[in-house]
């Protein structure tokens, strides 16, 4: 593996290039340079991983029981990317890709701009993979940009990468497996949460029972028993939670909630709020794919084809920016997309793309086994998306309320994308990331339609936000000009 700390280090052009070091991109760039194509593997991190395997190289956390064994795995990946003749360049920000307007060959060749560390390039690669991996869904209640509520998942990354655990009094609230692997996590590192406030709806499970005979054959089945009994020692779980809020002045001090017809409030630290995770769609948007509204996981999916390529010539999502799959489910598919890479690239033939993917998709099955089950059965409810109270902020950036939202949509406007003209609802530095899916919902809520009418915010690069010096100090290339222009 060759590392690049210097975006003049970066070649002109490669065969592949992949986005993001989780572990569809660490099986991506494996299996293309095994392919003999060149390959380079570009992540924002200082260290490979992803959200996942986040820290596995240099995380603090010694004692392997703390994190798991699952989380382990994922040093097998990272060591097959170091022995691959792959290149890697950590801490490195793609702010633009887009289709090259004079592509050498028929594979859709793309233009990508990179940062790292201050400097910015555009450079060319044949194929495209996007291993974006998931986001948290967003969770909006009463309260939930106080200081001291955060998402579980922020809090893995403080323990994963700093070994940080939350301090005094701390509440887990959501649902979702996650919930109660990121609270033994926690446990595990010395966290004192006495209270998990489950909202999964207990309707839900009528939907789930016709799924559970694939559950009850996977290997969901034993992971989640063990996290079950794990959390019905030392803990309270409360059941059947259909309402939540933080409060407090400058910092939260309590979260009342309901259950049944229950309302109590308990003294909090630390609130941490999650309710299961959404493809990382913003790239795939930015660059044009064609997206679909998936209704059993409530989120933007893109269209891909049995390689994971868009609907954009070229441009490949491999794992769960293609929707929610696990760590292991990710993997083959970077493992697939490669595979159809190689193919598109010449390197295989279709016969042989196919011969080598057999088992590969004979894994991916085994691994998705059980999967509808979880999604239709921690489904949030629509109360913990849509939120009801209309001084609940929505866009954290802009500081934009649920009252406003509805307040525009009675005066005509129908998607994002309009809402945007009215409010600023999206604009603010996370680029909707926080916002996108509850602001569909809510605009298709009040005007009593699917979201999929609605639709999503539309983005354009920058992506990711880049400095006015290093767009000024771009090569005055056609390829950079047009990057920019893009």
């Amino acid at each position: 593996m060759k590392t690049i700390k210097d975006v003049a280090a970066l070649s002109e052009c490669y065969d592949l290039l992949i986005i993001g070091a989780g572990p569809a991109g660490l099986a991506a760039a494996a299996t293309g340079a095994e392919l003999g194509l060149s390959a380079v593997l570009v992540d924002e991190n200082p260290a490979p991983g992803g959200q996942i395997y986040r820290g596995i190289t240099t995380t603090p956390v010694t004692a392997k029981e703390t994190l798991g064994a699952d989380y382990w795995r994922g040093t097998d990946l990272v060591r097959s990317l170091e022995a691959s003749k792959a290149s890697y360049a950590p801490g490195a920000t793609v702010w633009s890709v887009g289709p090259a307007p004079d592509s050498p060959d028929a594979t859709g060749g793309m233009e990508v701009g990179v940062s790292i560390n201050g400097a910015a390039r555009v450079i060319q690669a044949r194929q495209v993979i996007a291993a974006t991996g998931a986001l948290e869904r967003p969770f909006p209640v009463p309260g939930w940009t106080l200081p001291g509520v955060m998402t579980a998942g922020g809090a893995q990354i403080a323990l994963k990468t700093s070994g940080l655990v939350p301090d005094g009094k701390v509440v887990v609230a959501g649902s979702g497996p996650l919930l109660y692997l990121l609270t033994a996590q926690l446990r595990a590192a010395g966290a004192k949460i006495s209270v998990m406030l489950d909202t999964t709806p207990l309707e839900n499970w009528g939907r789930a029972i016709r799924h559970a005979p694939d559950f009850l054959r996977s290997p969901y089945l034993s992971k989640g028993l063990k996290l079950l009994l794990g959390a019905n020692r030392g803990m309270r779980i409360v059941r059947g939670v259909k309402a939540i809020s933080a409060h407090g002045d400058n910092q939260v001090t309590s979260v009342r909630f309901r259950h049944g017809s229950k309302e109590e409030e308990l003294p909090c630290d630390v609130l941490l709020l999650h309710q299961g995770v959404v493809p990382n769609i913003n790239l795939a948007n930015a660059v044009g794919c064609a997206l679909d509204w998936d209704e059993d996981q409530l989120t933007w999916v893109p269209q891909t084809d049995d390689w994971y390529e868009t609907s954009v010539k070229g441009f490949t999502i491999a794992g769960d920016g293609a929707g929610i799959a696990g760590a292991e489910g990710a993997a083959l598919r970077g493992r697939l997309a490669a595979l159809g890479a190689g193919h598109r690239l010449g390197r295989l033939s279709a016969q042989e793309r196919d011969r080598t993917a057999a088992p590969v998709r004979a894994q991916l099955i085994r691994a998705s086994r059980g999967r509808r089950f979880l999604d239709v059965l921690y489904q949030p409810a629509k109360a913990f998306r849509v939120p009801t109270a209309d001084d609940t902020i929505v866009c954290r950036c802009e500081e934009v309320t649920a009252g406003k939202l509805r307040e525009t949509v009675a005066l005509g406007v129908s998607g994002p994308n309009q809402m945007k003209s009215f409010l600023r609802c999206g604009m603010g530095p996370c680029q909707g990331r926080l916002c996108g899916l509850t602001v569909t919902e809510l605009i298709a809520d009040a005007r009593g339609v699917s979201p999929g009418e609605v639709g999503g915010y539309r983005l354009r690069p920058p992506i990711k936000p880049i400095t006015l010096g290093e767009l000024a100090a771009l090569p005055k290339t056609p390829a950079a000009i047009k990057a920019v222009e893009r």
